[in-house]
């Protein structure tokens, strides 16, 4: 069973989502509590996942509110808004996860099992405007890839599979694979672990702060 703490400073939200997360025989409600202060109380890696509600905040604020529940459990984030530029700062800070208040209940236990487990959740709703962030990014980024090798890194070292690259992307599976290639071949990696290293060291992927729950 995978423990569940969530993060909501509206009652009436952190209620739904209790039950939401309950009907889940294979997750439990280890913490309610409505701020990160309380939650830090725990201590490192209490928890398996850690539901933490984003209202708008800049984005230097959510990096520095999810670097500091990376540290009790993986965070997903539930975020009231989409602003991109400020929810991939979330996910560099060490979220594994974002939806948001409109996402279906059945698309919220998906995302809780595969954050769960160690994988990387984005709502459906928020994936066109990830995109264009992306795109926006790698353009203006002096690296030396191209652009879209850029956005397909990026993709690769969150965790995503070439075939879940190629529908973010709008790309067949063949390009996606032949964008890695060349990605591979000039930053002279051979796999997924170094390109990932490759991504935070050239600034296109900062370090994820991870913890694992404790046993």
């Amino acid at each position: 069973m995978f423990s569940v703490a969530i993060v909501d400073d509206q009652p009436v939200s952190r209620a739904g989502m209790e039950r939401l997360v309950s009907e889940d025989p294979s997750l439990e409600v280890a913490a309610s509590v409505g701020t990160v202060d309380e939650l830090a109380r725990t201590g490192p890696g209490a928890f398996h996942i850690v539901i933490v509600d984003l209202p708008p905040r800049t984005a230097n604020a959510s990096l520095e509110l999810i670097s500091r529940v990376a540290t009790v459990g993986r965070p997903l984030v539930c975020a009231s808004w989409d602003q991109p530029p400020t929810l991939l700062a979330t996910i560099r800070a060490g979220a594994r996860g974002c939806i948001t208040r409109h996402t279906e209940q059945a698309a919220v236990r998906d995302a809780l099992r595969i954050v769960a487990e160690g994988g990387f959740y984005l709502c459906p709703r928020l994936v066109g405007r990830f995109q264009e962030e992306l795109s926006r990014q790698a353009d203006e980024d002096p690296s030396g890839l191209a652009p879209r090798e850029i956005e397909t890194l990026r993709w690769i070292a969150l965790g995503f599979t070439h075939a879940q690259v190629a529908t973010r992307m709008g790309l067949s599976q063949a390009t996606v694979h032949t964008y890695a290639k060349r990605i591979r071949a000039k930053l002279n990696v051979s796999n997924k672990a170094e390109l990932t290293r490759m991504a935070i060291e050239l600034g296109h992927l900062p370090e994820h702060r991870r913890s694992s729950p404790a046993a």
